[in-house]
């Protein structure tokens, strides 16, 4: 039998390989499930012929890495790029927002799954709690949607602001105190997770939260106004949707008032502007992005392999 020796906070620890853990690994650099488990096996049938009996997950590692650049080069540089991330000591939060439509929902499954982070929330659901805990009358911009937000300030913006926008920020503003817990409670606990959604704007959540090496965010956007209108109608096709079509048409005119402020806050904060159109080549873009923020952090945490 071939044995895995690891470390966690300091202590060492041995299991049996697995060739399902290293298939599953192999998946998180999109290699197809049913090559995944071939290579695996083969991986198992090389220490086998080399009457390997104990390895270290860095010289496994190595083995794969080896192995894969000889076969295919591009997932063998995605594979050690989900290994960088992967050996983080600190829980990984990652904030991904834009303006309805630009698909943060579906890029943030995405990431999740590349990374085996289980927990993923949106920021619509933690602004249906505030709404349980806070009445109408006392918030009345988190009942309405972002971007019409507008129709419920109670004192209209002077005529030279956008009461688009005015809303829009008091909106954001004050879903982002629910989404600063989360994010606190996260890192206490020690839980990565994926938060998404149009609350998720840079400048409104803390400087000490979103500074932190372990937090990152990005901005999606859809700059073709002709894709962005696209995406509602693929959306609203799906027989599980719950959104009519028209109420976004009607306000997609705002919704595109609220992109080109993701855009410019994005630009004032120096947060990473992705341009989602193909979903390979966005998460893509967001992983190499993570590998910066975790290079250089030895972790020796039990992970797969």
């Amino acid at each position: 039998m071939i044995m895995v020796e690891g470390e966690v906070s300091g202590k060492k620890y041995t299991e049996p390989f697995s060739k399902g853990v290293l298939a599953r690994s192999l998946t998180r650099a999109e290699m197809g499930p049913n090559k995944a488990y071939t290579f695996a096996s083969q991986i198992e049938y090389y220490l086998k012929n080399k009457k390997i009996t104990l390895i270290t997950i860095d010289e496994l590692v190595e083995v794969v890495r080896e192995r894969l650049k000889e076969e295919d080069p591009e997932i063998a540089e995605k594979y050690m790029l989900w290994r960088k991330i992967r050996k983080c000591r600190e829980p990984m939060i990652i904030l991904i927002g834009g303006a309805s439509g630009v698909g943060t929902s579906s890029i943030a499954f995405e990431v999740a799954n590349r990374l085996g982070i289980r927990n993923m929330i949106s920021t619509d659901m933690i602004r249906e709690v505030m709404r349980k805990i806070v009445s109408k009358e006392v918030l009345p911009t988190i009942y309405e949607s972002s971007y019409t937000a507008y129709r419920s300030l109670r004192i209209p913006p002077p005529p030279e602001l956008d009461e688009i926008l005015i809303g829009f920020r008091d909106h954001v503003d004050t879903v982002s105190v629910g989404v600063e817990a989360v994010i606190e409670r996260s890192l206490k606990e020690g839980i990565s997770i994926v938060i998404e959604g149009v609350h998720i704007v840079p400048g409104f959540i803390r400087e000490d939260l979103v500074n932190k090496e372990n937090v990152a965010m990005f901005i999606l956007t859809v700059g073709d106004e002709n894709v962005h209108r696209g995406r509602f109608y693929s959306r609203c096709r799906q027989t599980w949707a719950r959104r009519p079509l028209k109420r976004y048409m009607s306000y997609f005119w705002a919704i595109r008032k609220t992109h080109k402020y993701f855009e410019s806050q994005a630009n004032k904060n120096q947060v990473p502007v992705i341009e989602n159109i193909d979903v390979i080549t966005t998460i893509d873009c967001i992983m190499k992005s993570l590998t910066k923020v975790t290079e250089g952090d030895g972790n020796v945490g039990k992970s797969e392999s």
